[in-house]
């Protein structure tokens, strides 16, 4: 059995539900562990997202079924919880078939009968061969908010491109120093630009969860800042950048998933050379890997 740790937020549950999904297609016996959300957060572990506290939102979505695991099946692979669990996975690692997550892509995940997986999977090629089936089944509910269906008719109609500013928890110190510096005025500069030289009467929608710092940056007639969705309701953001005819990226999987639910066929997609910092940008492989992307620097240089 194959079992996926569901962890993170909402770009993060679409790509392990996407990885869950690609283990089905293949006629594996898969299922996803939700416990993450259940449990008390533990700082010192990595996959928990430190203090961080995140809903189960792929609950939000229409439709969207799983299977999700039982804490025998669970044990069955990692040990039990406590200092038990602990115990075994020191003492007796090949009795454990627990499987982490430690560059951008490992084809050799697909090649597992028994194991346990947790990360991330922000790479495209995991389930690049997936996403029109992904794209029909994650549906997004009605909001009951009419201001985000007059949003989605006001994108539909012109040339519009998303544009998303993260900052938020990305400003605190840890954080910073992973994922800071990386979406820089040069980025995003470079990006329009990139994005005007195709479409000379784009409109840029800036979606951002510091919506004072992008009207402040952004005052120009040619950008609107979106400022319609809070706390639950703030997954409607991506659905809004999913209706754009073009999208750019944060180094966030919230904005990836804007994009790759975006059914436009002709769409830009631009999104950051790299994710963290401790990460080495390599054209060749990243092509391979985000088939279809475009690639930008945090000096504003199109690679």
């Amino acid at each position: 059995m194959i079992i996926i740790q569901l962890a993170g937020g909402l770009g993060n549950q679409l790509q392990q539900y996407a990885l869950y999904t690609k283990f089905v297609r293949l006629g594996a016996e898969a299922r996803l562990d939700i416990s993450w959300f259940q449990d008390e957060p533990d700082p010192k572990n990595v996959q928990s997202g430190g203090i961080t506290k995140r809903e189960l939102e792929l609950a939000y979505f229409n439709g969207l079924t799983y299977e999700v695991c039982k804490e025998e099946e669970k044990e069955k692979l990692i040990g039990k919880r406590g200092i038990q669990g602990k115990l075994q996975r020191r003492l007796f690692p090949s009795t454990i078939y627990w499987f982490h997550e430690s560059r951008m892509y490992h084809p050799e995940i697909f090649e597992f009968k028994d194991m346990y997986i947790s990360g991330y999977f922000a790479c495209e090629k995991y389930y690049s061969d997936i996403l029109g089936d992904l794209r029909e089944r994650i549906r997004f509910p009605k909001s009951q908010n009419p201001a985000n269906a007059q949003m989605a008719e006001e994108i539909r109609s012109c040339r519009s491109v998303s544009v998303h500013i993260r900052r938020g928890d990305y400003l605190n110190q840890e954080n910073a120093e992973l994922f800071g510096g990386i979406c820089t005025d040069a980025y995003y500069d470079a990006a329009i630009r990139r994005i005007k030289e195709i479409e000379p009467d784009a409109h840029f929608y800036l979606f951002s969860d510091d919506v004072a710092y992008a009207e402040q940056k952004y005052t120009d007639p040619e950008y609107t800042v979106v400022n319609i969705n809070h706390g639950k309701d703030s997954f409607y953001d991506m659905w809004l950048m999913s209706q754009c005819r073009h999208n750019i990226c944060a180094n966030s999987t919230f904005s990836f998933w804007g994009a790759r639910l975006n059914r436009n066929e002709n769409k830009i997609m631009i999104r950051p050379t790299i994710h963290k910092n401790s990460q080495t940008f390599v054209k060749a492989e990243m092509e391979e890997l985000w088939r279809g992307w475009r690639f930008v620097s945090p000096k504003g240089e199109e690679q």
